[in-house]
């Protein structure tokens, strides 16, 4: 199982592996392309030395690119390894997924062929996964970005930071990267076959037809989606002409698409992103509707295509297919936030959710009517507490220079405390702390994958006893956390007899029945406290509750 540590640390990689992704798609031309591939190596994944060798015209690979020692770039930059070569190596290699790594106990047959390598010293490791100096490891980038497309070219890496051969995490993240090296090779290519026929567009008139002709090639047969549309006007925006590749991605004809503009197709969910998109040089990801009626996700480019006489003439779009991008994406957020056991909420995303409803302004009392007509228009608001709809820069400005603004956070309140605790009426926010009763004496007896198994049932009991909205978090161990919003003391406690009655019926593991008994805390979250506090405060009320029930309420076995 993870630690509680590994989701945090899988969250900076994830971050530092969309940094480099991000600064690969700001190169302008294919050689900035090239070395921004090898420096995203040695900046975000943690290797020295990074080496990229580009598939050339006749098949050969020439090292295009190298980042991490100066000496080491000046001695092979240009030099030049047989296509045979390479294939030998990529075929003798281990499989890592896509990655293929050579040890240093049977590299050595490769000393004498032709493809240019660096030698670094070192002494002999000390334990099994250590890097050794002649080990090898590749990451070949396909066009496709799977080992059936063409080859673009081969990510060489070497000496990790760690001292130590990646781990599944660290091939995962090499493996992505060089997908993404792949995608941005290719579009840097496009871009310059595009930029060139641009060029020849805006040349004197008697060129005007050899380079509508290179455009129409570059247009047409582009791997990615292409689609020009007009600009300006009360048409603005329709769509005149698509290639091949966006009708395919999108499953419409190119008849239909003439029928459409890009706001009829995207997402409902992302027409401000695409209302935000500028015309010159903007990007964007959003989703676009298949005629099936499902959405893919693609990434979005405008350039502007201008007249030299009469100026912007119309748009041409650079759609690409992301869906598979944001998919792993998605993967990779969701295990940094989940726990792997049971696929709740770990202790992360739940001090996240938690703290997200809490302010550091203590507020005492009933939600004011001000509170309520601010929660009742909240989707109103953006993210930055301004209103939403655009009245025009000046107004805006001029009420951030005034300082005028309201608070549209609505605080949260817990019921107050008195006598036996009684209930007033007042809702807020119950925290549930869960502890089981039992479960040590099972892993003991039984051991983990039995264990593995009662926290697994727990876990979908609990959740099937709150509801739609409410959080059932993972803490960690035997430790669960229900956050349920709207609730008064007496609905606090009726649901935690609920979830306790849901958790006491026998479990079977592989033909044995076995029993735990749960232990709940009831915390209340109010703005001034943190999420720790909130925590804190329901783990005590547990201590006190689990301390004050006989042991022959908390059954297990």
């Amino acid at each position: 199982m993870e630690t509680e540590s590994e989701p945090y640390v899988r969250l900076a990689t994830l971050r530092q592996l969309h940094q480099v992704v991000a600064d690969l798609n700001t190169a302008r031309s294919l050689a900035d392309t090239l070395q921004t591939v090898a420096d995203g190596v040695v900046n975000g994944l943690g290797y020295e030395l990074a080496c990229v060798n580009l598939v050339r015209p006749d098949g050969d690979l020439v090292v295009a690119a190298f980042a991490g020692n100066t000496a080491a770039e000046a001695l092979i930059t240009g030099r030049v390894g047989s296509r045979e070569a390479w294939e030998k190596r990529l075929a003798m290699g281990e499989p890592w997924g896509a990655l293929r790594f050579i040890s240093y106990t049977e590299g050595w047959v490769l000393d004498e062929d032709d493809v240019p390598q660096w030698y670094t010293d070192g002494p002999e490791p000390r334990f099994e996964d250590e890097w050794h100096p002649a080990d090898r490891l590749f990451a070949p980038m396909y066009a496709t970005g799977a080992s059936g497309g063409e080859l673009l070219g081969v990510i060489s890496v070497d000496r990790p930071r760690n001292g130590r051969r990646p781990g599944a995490w660290g091939r995962e993240a090499l493996q992505m990267y060089a997908f993404q090296a792949a995608i941005a090779i290719s579009n840097a290519r496009l871009r310059a076959n595009m930029q060139r026929a641009l060029v020849r567009l805006e040349r004197e008139q008697q060129a005007l037809r050899a380079s509508e002709e290179s455009f129409r090639q570059a247009f047409e047969y582009a791997p990615s989606g292409m689609a020009i549309a007009e600009m300006g006007g009360d048409q603005h925006g329709r769509i005149l002409r698509t290639n091949d590749a966006l009708c395919r991605l999108l499953g419409r004809p190119a008849s239909a698409m003439r029928r459409y503009s890009f706001s009829d197709l995207v997402h409902p969910e992302d027409i401000g992103t695409l209302l935000r998109t500028s015309a010159e040089g903007g990007r964007a990801e959003l989703r676009l509707a298949r005629r099936d009626g499902t959405y893919v996700w693609v990434s979005l480019r405008n350039s502007v295509v201008a007249d030299a006489a009469d100026g912007p003439r119309f748009l041409l779009t650079h759609v690409e297919d992301v869906e598979e991008r944001k998919r792993r994406e998605l993967q990779l957020a969701h295990r940094a936030s989940h726990d792997a056991l049971t696929g709740l909420p770990n202790s992360a995303e739940l001090r996240s959710r938690l703290s997200a409803r809490l302010c550091r302004r203590p507020h005492a009392g009933q939600p004011s009517a001000v509170d309520s007509l601010d929660a009742a228009y909240d989707g109103v608001y953006g993210a930055d507490g301004q209103h939403s709809f655009d009245y025009g820069s000046d107004n805006a400005h001029s009420m951030q220079q005034s300082g005028e603004g309201f608070d549209h956070h609505v605080h949260t309140v817990a019921p107050p405390e008195g006598p036996g605790d009684a209930d007033d009426g007042t809702k807020g926010l119950a925290v549930l702390f869960c502890d089981l009763d039992g479960f040590k004496s099972i892993n003991d007896r039984f051991g983990h994958h039995t264990g593995d198994a009662v926290l697994i049932e727990v876990a979908r009991r609990l959740t099937s006893g709150v509801r739609d909205g409410d959080t059932v978090a993972r803490l960690g161990g035997d430790e669960f956390v229900v956050l349920a919003d709207g609730l008064g003391r007496a609905d606090a406690q009726d649901l935690a007899v609920r979830l306790r009655n849901a958790i006491i019926p026998p479990i079977r593991v592989d033909g044995r029945a076995v029993r735990v008994g749960a232990s709940f805390g009831i915390g209340w979250a109010h703005c001034g406290m943190s999420a720790d506090e909130v925590l804190h405060s329901a783990d005590q009320r547990m201590y006190v509750e689990k301390r004050s029930r006989a042991k022959q309420h908390r059954r297990a076995g």
